[in-house]
């Protein structure tokens, strides 16, 4: 769903709630899932502090007219297992999205209740962050198959 506000989704892994919070967590894990299978992210451009108050950097290669993408954030709250709250941005300035995951254990697997708001984008801008998680989702969902 998604609206001028933010979007949010829902997706279940086949992997516990440790082992989708720790490829969250893990700079090589997070590389290899964080732009899907579209885009690179170069293990060497992540940055992961997980604590609150840390800070997280990485840089997305997509190609195109914008072909990289230096994402950065602070760490809002951080619960292993179960929940992740940063912050998102790709622009300079102190405006920032907020991404809220919570990972709840169902039958074989996690289900990921996230969302991206603040009101920065537009409701097309959101439509395509949407996707963009999806696929990342999708392709987490991969490499913890293995």
């Amino acid at each position: 769903m998604t609206d001028a506000t933010g979007a949010t989704l829902t997706y279940t892994l086949n992997a516990s709630p440790a082992a989708v919070f720790d490829a969250w967590t893990t700079p090589a894990l997070f590389a290899e899932f964080f732009g899907g299978s579209a885009n690179q992210v170069p293990v060497e451009s992540v940055s992961l502090d997980a604590r609150p108050g840390g800070t997280w950097a990485a840089t997305m290669i997509v190609g195109g007219d914008f072909p990289e993408v230096h994402w950065r954030g602070e760490y809002v709250e951080v619960s292993r297992p179960n929940r992740l709250v940063l912050t998102m941005t790709d622009e300079p300035g102190d405006e920032r999205e907020l991404l809220t995951a919570d990972f709840m254990a169902v039958d074989n697997g996690t289900e990921i209740r996230f969302s991206q708001t603040g009101g920065n984008l537009t409701d097309e801008q959101y439509e395509y962050a949407a996707a963009g998680w999806r696929a990342a989702f999708e392709a987490l969902d991969a490499l913890l198959a293995g």
